[in-house]
């Protein structure tokens, strides 16, 4: 069961978000005229394709109403971690969020598909699937039914792992400590390389590998560089083995308040920031993989044998995560 939020918690995050709107109301109004001010939060640092996606679909919102629609964004978690700002949404005392999809499972588990791993051998593919009517109306269903609106899918590219022991076969992954989020196919996943998993607050990691708490780590190149994580580590390993989704979602009932107009200004400003996001994705990876480099850190690409090994190794993740999710959802991320 989610635990909830205190009362007193609640009541503050309110109270705070309700005197920022009404500052917002008040001041950024021409001649009588009412414009809106919502919260946007993110657990996000600022210098990250995440922020990125907010700051454009803010500013997309805004041109696109004619100035009459004003989104703030908090990154930083201002507002929150990723739990409490889905708790939040869910309440509907901030509107918008932007995050990864991995917390978001122990809210709606039909999303744990984006958990199976090694299912997509580029990002272009990945992307395409994101974007096929079918699947997405699908996944749009499960974030409804979780009382959300699915306003967009962009990405901060592939999950990598950074480790101190060089890894060129399956064989190298064993006995390997390294920190996972608290998402259980993400420990079967490790576990089934043989890896030792271990769960950590991320708050913790660098410490964890500057004092030997954990040899590695996995995380996107974005979180990697921008906490210069590569610092403490000899190797990134290209394990690609899921994609990082970034999902742009809002209150629904928040969102059906909203009018015709309304809800066709957000779905377009989305859009754009979708494809915004991942262009600037696409821009900063290799400055992102230079800055590494530029350490002595050495970046190792798996070979497709491995890969394929990796996935066969993983079998058992796959048949879990069938097992507790709808099954048209299953068959549709890899149709």
């Amino acid at each position: 069961m989610v635990k909830t939020r205190g009362k007193s918690e609640k009541f503050f995050i309110r109270g705070v978000l309700t005197l920022f709107m009404i500052l917002c109301l008040t001041g950024c109004g021409d001649s009588g005229e009412q414009r809106y001010a919502w919260p946007l939060a993110t657990a996000s640092p600022e210098d990250t394709v995440t922020q990125i996606f907010a700051e454009k679909f803010a500013e997309e919102v805004y041109r696109l109403s004619g100035e009459k629609m004003k989104i703030q964004v908090y990154a930083n978690s201002l507002l929150g971690g990723d739990r409490e700002l889905l708790e939040t949404c869910a309440d509907g005392d901030i509107p918008f969020i932007v995050q990864n999809t991995a917390p978001q499972v122990a809210f709606m588990p039909d999303l744990s598909v984006f958990d199976l791993p090694c299912v997509f051998d580029s990002l272009e593919d990945c992307r395409d699937k994101m974007d096929d009517p079918e699947f997405y109306s699908l996944i749009n269903d499960v974030y409804t039914n979780g009382g959300y609106h699915l306003l967009g899918i962009a990405d901060q590219g592939f999950r990598v792992m950074s480790t101190n022991k060089a890894v060129r076969s399956i064989a190298d992954f064993r006995g390997q400590k390294i920190r996972t989020m608290e998402n259980p196919f993400h420990l079967a996943f490790w576990t089934a390389l043989g890896a030792n998993p271990t769960p950590m607050t991320f708050s913790e990691v660098y410490v964890g590998l500057q004092q030997h708490t954990i040899d590695a780590q996995e995380n996107p190149y974005e979180v990697i560089v921008s906490n210069r994580l590569y610092e403490q580590q000899d190797y990134i390993i290209e394990t690609n083995h899921l994609p990082h989704l970034i999902t742009l979602i809002v209150n629904d009932d928040f969102f059906q308040r909203l009018s015709e107009d309304e809800q066709a200004v957000m779905s377009e400003a989305a859009e754009i920031a979708t494809e915004y996001a991942r262009e600037a994705y696409d821009e900063r990876i290799k400055d992102r993989i230079a800055a590494i480099e530029a350490t002595g850190t050495e970046i190792f690409i798996l070979d497709p044998q491995t890969r394929d090994e990796i996935r066969e190794a993983s079998q058992s993740v796959y048949d879990a995560i069938e097992q507790s999710i709808q099954e048209n959802i299953y068959q549709a991320y890899f149709k």
